[in-house]
């Protein structure tokens, strides 16, 4: 498992961190002595005193949306409770069933940081909303495709007393395959009212198996117009898309406007929208 590059030496920061490490591998690390003080208090899903955690945001709320090759950093909020006030938090974004079999690379996407930047609330010292950040890289982290969908929020919180509480999954968070709308065109370009136009386009979708994309296939996109003068676009039918993941079907011109095609996404895949086309009808 990836772990902090440093860890701050004070024992209950250090109890903290040993959250990112299974108990059937703490024996194996250098600090695995000073680790034991908070796990042996409490284990998954516990907790040792008045410390809890209230509420965890991972990206803002929004998907976590990955490509082939581009890394992406996303945050984490934890905001937690103790009559002591919070010492440190900790987190790992992992998938799977169980958070001590993790079927992701390394067990798991750990914190950049080595220890959470935490803001006491100005009302409640006893309150303090933590902040880490996670880098995904899917050449590292998403090595299949099986690993789109829901991963959990492991997130244990440190009061400053010494007591704490762990859960193995706080919350939860969507990590998605990116998909893309390529090769998009209307034609002709002008056209006549009442004569046909037809919209090509191609539906594509990450492979992080590959590391490469691929057609998308056999799914619902939206082709959509909006008139010109206007701001908004309207769907005007829907569009399966090919074994290749190939789009096309004709309408009939009516106005002038732009033409593009839209994919809301799935459990698993990410929204998408291709470039505008417009077509001047004459």
């Amino acid at each position: 498992m990836r772990i902090r590059a440093t860890v701050a030496a004070v024992t209950g920061a250090l109890a903290l961190a040993s959250l990112a490490v299974p108990a059937a591998q703490a024996s194996d690390k250098p600090a695995a002595s000073a680790l034991s003080t908070f796990a042996a208090k409490a284990g998954a899903d516990e907790v040792v005193g008045d410390t809890k955690i209230t509420k965890v945001v991972v990206n803002g709320g929004k998907d976590i949306v990955l490509g082939t090759t581009a890394t992406k950093t996303v945050s984490l909020s934890v905001t937690a409770t103790d009559p002591s006030g919070i010492e440190d938090v900790f987190a790992i974004l992992w998938h799977g069933t169980d958070l001590e079999s993790p079927d992701g690379v390394d067990g798991g996407v750990v914190p950049n940081e080595d220890t959470a930047t935490c803001t006491v609330s100005a009302t409640d010292p006893a309150v303090s909303t933590c902040k880490l950040t996670f880098t995904f890289d899917p050449a590292m982290d998403l090595y299949k495709n099986e690993l789109a969908g829901t991963w959990k929020v492991a997130v244990g919180a440190l009061a400053k007393d010494e007591d704490g509480v762990v859960k193995d999954a706080a919350a939860t968070t969507k990590v998605k395959r990116n998909a893309r709308l390529v090769t998009f065109n209307a034609s002709p370009e002008p056209v006549k009212k009442g004569k046909p136009i037809t919209v090509t386009g191609k539906l594509e979708r990450a492979n992080w198996a590959t590391g490469k994309y691929a057609g998308y296939t056999s799914q619902s996109v939206q082709l959509q117009f909006r008139k010109k003068g206007t701001s908004t676009y309207k769907t005007v039918k829907t569009v399966k898309s090919s074994s290749t993941g190939a789009l096309k079907t004709t309408v009939t011109a009516s106005t002038d406007g732009y033409w593009r095609y839209n994919f809301v996404g799935t459990s698993t895949t990410g929204t998408a929208v291709s470039t505008s086309d417009f077509v001047d009808v004459k």
